[in-house]
């Protein structure tokens, strides 16, 4: 290890070390044992301009062993981000820091995906990997051509999402991956040997991936490994054998520095052996200015891109601008307004999953930069059109990736996607299979990304299958994920218009829970607004005050209209609400909503599913017709009828009601 490279780690581990004691609280192991690796990445190869952190051609660094964030903060403050400042890094774990325990992805910050969740950066860096090799063939290597780098620590790889994600990017041959695997043996139960003896090399290279073994504290080794990497057709990983803790004298290579504060004494202990004789958080001038430079490396480069960018015709400009500002095309209003009028004409009654797909393959060929896929349920999830074109190991110019039977990886893969920017992902699966998603589903909403997940066979509907694929508590459980709109249309119009939100919306990820079964038109009066926005809205009303207020959503509409119209029949008046969106119609005014749900009425929520989150709106006198088992295996309609979710039950429920 060159003198040079030793004081630039130096200087990484010990901002490190003294922000975790500051905070009595983090992961100092980390950070001292991939300091070497991490810092000859920076410093040779790693293109990166900290004065502006969203340069579209940079490469992206994840952290997926997202634990050691300390690495992650003193790199960015050593190079110069201005997101991270000195006394940032003295805050690390304080309230409203941007240094958090584990990295919290923030636009133009550096950080570039949250982790800590083990496995979900390399889930990220992989969507990274294919956005990459998709703009690359879209506006060709001279706009696009960066590499995505990865450090993951043997948590990242005994998680499942692991397997999922790097099967996958051997078979798509993303050669533009290289991660860095912290091969230190030590996990926090104590050594790895305790719960792992796989043959890594052989794991990875029966993947397709390119396997290097080095010793992470040789310069040498590192570079050659990463310049190895950098030729190769393949995806790579490189396995960093380092010392956890290094340079901790009573704690380095043991499980005592993974995951506590080293200590005082012992951190004296450390400066002494690596004849580091500065305070805490004092870094000298000399290294200081020389991490800067490795950071100002970065104007240049960029400059020198966008001088190529200069010279292309304003066709490609004026997309490539838009692409990567996240602009939707200007025609893509007016093309969702015809197809509205298109649907509403036709009346279809057909499965909502079915109108999904009519959408999809109206706007495919207006939307390059959207990306579908499925995890090997196309057919079923109804996500693959005629338009639909497979992204393969040779050919990236698709829009469609059959991600396998992998859920986890491909919602994972759509955050890494959403994240690159320039793509607009959507993936199906059944709605029962969102908890195989749920942890990337959770971290889409965290960040605040624009990803949609298409998820059909939505309830009891899909009836044969039965209760194993029957989701009961999903939408409920979805539900509550902060920031995560969730919709259940009732019609192709309710469709067409949950799609145009989700779309729309560039602030949080949306589901769109579809069905199996085919359902009746029920839009009777066709408007250009979008009805959906408003989370609920009244679709039958009695001409008279309403006694009684059905709210539905999805499949269950059409039943409610049904009871309404009997009840209609005996002189008792209702009115029917369909709720496509609780999310959007918890954001209205409470005169609107008062307005949908009358606080004096009798209130009967309908949904084939649990009946939880409903009390709110139903209140503690009113209703939740639903389920509270599990279902069953017979033709849906029969499973309906068993549970009750019939117009004649709602009907006899409702007068019982206004009788007490």
């Amino acid at each position: 290890m060159s003198n040079d490279i030793k004081e630039l780690s130096k200087a990484v581990r010990f901002l490190s070390i003294d922000a975790i004691e500051k905070a009595k609280s983090g992961h100092p192991g980390l950070p001292m044992g991939m300091a070497d690796v991490a810092t000859v990445l920076f410093k040779y190869y790693l293109r990166f301009n900290p004065k502006n952190p969203s340069w579209v051609n940079r490469d992206r660094f994840i952290l997926s062993a997202g634990h050691g964030s300390m690495l992650l903060y003193s790199l960015l403050h050593l190079t110069g981000y201005k997101s991270i400042s000195i006394k940032d890094i003295q805050n690390f774990r304080q309230l409203k820091s941007i240094c958090a325990g584990h990295p919290e992805y923030r636009k133009n910050s550096g950080i570039e995906t949250t982790t800590g969740p083990l496995g979900q950066g390399l889930s990220n860096a992989a969507g990274m990997a294919i956005a990459e090799e998709v703009l690359r063939k879209k506006f060709t290597p001279s706009l696009i051509n960066h590499k995505t780098y990865v450090i993951a620590s043997d948590g990242d790889l005994m998680e499942g999402i692991s397997h999922e994600v790097m099967s996958l990017a051997g078979h798509l041959k993303l050669k533009n991956l290289i991660v860095f695997f912290d091969n230190n043996k030590i996990s926090i139960d104590g050594s790895t040997n305790l719960s792992v003896s796989d043959n890594y090399k052989k794991r990875f290279e029966s993947y397709g991936w390119s396997f290097q073994e080095i010793n992470g504290h040789n310069e040498k080794q590192i570079s050659k490994a990463i310049k190895k990497a950098l030729k190769s057709k393949k995806p790579n990983l490189i396995s960093c054998k380092t010392i956890i803790g290094y340079g901790s004298p009573n704690k380095g290579g043991k499980a005592s520095s993974h995951g506590a504060p080293l200590g005082d004494k012992e951190i004296a202990l450390v400066r002494k052996k690596l004849k580091w004789k500065y305070a805490p958080f004092e870094i000298p001038k000399k290294i200081l200015a020389e991490w800067k430079e490795i950071g100002n490396k970065g104007h240049l480069l960029e400059k020198k891109w966008n001088n190529i960018y200069a010279k292309k015709n304003n066709k490609i400009k004026n997309e490539f601008i838009r692409i990567m500002n996240e602009k939707l095309p200007k025609n893509l209003s007016k093309i969702i307004e015809k197809e509205k009028i298109n649907f509403f004409s036709s009346k279809q009654a057909i499965a909502t999953r079915k109108a999904s797909e009519l959408v999809i393959e109206k706007i495919t060929n207006n939307l390059p930069e959207l990306i579908g896929g499925s995890a090997d349920l196309s057919g079923s999830n109804n996500t693959k059109t005629k338009y639909s074109k497979i992204i393969k190991p040779s050919d990236f110019s698709g829009n469609y990736i059959h991600y396998g039977i992998r859920e986890h990886a491909m919602a994972g893969i759509m955050n890494g996607m959403s994240l690159h920017r320039g793509i607009i992902p959507f993936g199906g699966t059944f709605l029962i299979f969102s908890d195989y998603c749920k942890p990337s589903i959770r971290l889409s909403a965290f960040m605040g990304l624009k990803v949609i997940y298409i998820m059909s066979h939505d309830s009891i509907g899909l009836g044969e299958d039965g209760p194993t694929h029957q989701p009961i508590e999903h939408l409920f459980h979805l539900r509550s994920i902060p920031n995560l709109n969730v919709f259940r249309p009732m019609d192709t119009i309710e469709t067409l218009e949950c799609w145009e939100i989700a779309l729309k919306d560039s602030s949080n990820p949306s589901v769109i829970a579809v069905s199996r079964q085919k359902l009746p038109f029920v839009t009777e009066n066709f408007t250009k607004k979008n009805m959906c926005s408003l989370g609920a809205y009244e679709v039958k009303k009695s001409n008279s005050v309403s006694n009684i207020t059905l709210i539905a959503s999805g499949s269950e509409v059409h039943i409610a209209i049904e009871a309404h119209e009997k009840l209609q029949s005996e002189n008792i008046n209702s009115k029917v609400i369909s709720m496509p969106c609780q999310e959007y119609f918890d954001k209205q005014p409470l005169s609107y909503k008062e307005k949908i749900i009358d606080k004096n009425s009798i209130k009967i929520s309908i949904e084939a599913g649990s009946i939880f989150g409903w009390e709110k709106y139903v209140g503690t006198n009113g209703f939740s017709l639903g389920l509270k088992s599990f279902g069953k295996s017979a033709p849906y309609k029969k499973i309906y009828e068993e549970f009750g979710l019939t117009s004649d039950n709602i009907v006899k429920l409702a007068k019982k009601m206004l009788n007490k």
